[in-house]
């Protein structure tokens, strides 16, 4: 009897309450039990979840790392999954592996590359991989040097923090003064130049910031899926394209071949997001996210369940080349309800025993009807 498969998610996004679904409706209907934690009590993972607790705020990413691996022990984990705090738990791995639980994150030499932007684009210019120009920005002088520069050669310029996720901090640079029009309508993310010089020179702390231009549609996301070890071969690549509302997918080499070249050269283990835009007339590196990315359940439009073949390599088990076997038509995302669980964490199946179940833990709400209406995904 092939054992159960139990999986813990910590601090993801709301979108992966697909990425959970997709695990339980793996093509070898195996038993699949999963724990999520999360800062948010109405975070829908919560409720999605097998077992679920609250995380405690404020941990030291040292601290964080003791954390995860009482959990681990005391959950029975068998592939965990992090997002916050990752770089600190990779650097743990073999107390994990010691624990009995597989990571699946990349090798901590390839999160540190692609934690920080800069060192990021670096790197891969270096393999011949197609960056933007950019610059580094610490102080409004050196802001305005990089807006000048950029708007001679006919660029919009925009920035965002040179380390973060998800387009937290991204903002388009206008010299429009500030007006009635960015009061009307929805929030935009341009913002007057005069007024970010202002904030620059009347904060306490330098910023670090990415200055570059403002790429062009279509946006690729590549999702891939790579070996471990010293076998760093890709086993899935797949992009997923935007373009305004309209979503699709594409297996062209101008979008694969610089993600294949990023993610095997850089060891990027088991699930990455690899995305590019337009410069021009050429596609270039915008963002190299070492995680799973929130679309990614997107791929089962294609016949393809990632999250699961991620699973299997992290549990030693070789899923071998996943080729979609067709590609889905275009389509849109649109949000739609999901439960949130009505009683106080942690909660837990009555029906999953744990190494030691939490004290305190109450039975789950009763089973309810969860639309698979997709929502608004991250990268």
């Amino acid at each position: 009897m092939v054992s159960r498969v139990r999986v813990w998610l910590n601090r993801t996004y709301a979108e992966n309450v697909f990425f959970m679904d997709q695990l339980r409706r793996n093509p070898g209907d195996r038993a699949v039990e999963i724990h999520a934690t999360h800062g948010d009590p109405d975070s829908p993972v919560l409720a999605a979840a097998d077992t679920a607790e609250l995380e405690p705020e404020g941990l030291s990413p040292a601290a964080y790392v003791e954390y995860a691996l009482a959990q681990c022990e005391r959950r029975g984990i068998d592939v965990f999954v992090p997002r916050l705090h990752q770089a600190a738990i990779v650097a743990h791995r073999a107390e994990f592996e010691a624990a009995g639980t597989a990571l699946l994150a990349p090798p901590p030499e390839a999160v540190a590359v692609f934690h920080d932007k800069v060192v990021a684009y670096e790197a891969v210019q270096a393999i011949g991989v197609p960056v933007p120009p950019w610059w580094r920005v610490r102080s409004a002088d050196e802001l305005v040097a990089a807006v000048d520069e950029l708007e001679a050669g006919g660029y919009r310029a925009c920035f965002k923090p040179a380390s973060g996720a998800g387009g937290v901090g991204f903002r388009v640079i206008t010299r429009a003064p500030f007006s009635l029009t960015q009061l009307s309508g929805f929030p935009s993310p341009h913002v007057p130049l005069g007024l970010v010089l202002d904030a620059l020179r009347e904060a306490d702390e330098p910023v670090d910031w990415l200055v570059m231009p403002r790429l062009e549609q279509p946006e690729v996301s590549v999702d891939c899926l790579t070996g471990t070890g010293t076998d760093n071969r890709i086993r899935l690549a797949v992009g997923r394209t935007k373009n305004g509302r309209r979503r699709g997918f594409t297996l062209h080499e101008q979008w694969l071949e610089p993600a294949r070249r990023i993610a095997e050269g850089f060891g990027l283990h088991y699930l990455s997001n690899i995305q590019f835009r337009m410069l021009g007339e050429r596609p270039v590196l915008m963002d190299v996210n070492t995680r799973p990315a929130g679309g990614l359940h997107q791929l089962s439009l294609c016949g393809v369940n990632a999250p699961w073949a991620a699973v299997r390599l992290a549990l030693g088990e070789d899923p071998g080349e996943l080729v979609p076997p067709f590609l889905g038509q275009d389509y849109t995302v649109v949000s739609g309800p999901r439960p949130l669980l009505p009683v106080t964490l942690p909660q837990q199946r009555a029906d999953v025993p744990t190494a030691a179940p939490a004290l305190g833990a109450v039975p789950a709400p009763a089973a309810s009807v969860e639309p698979r209406t997709a929502t608004g995904a991250r990268a």
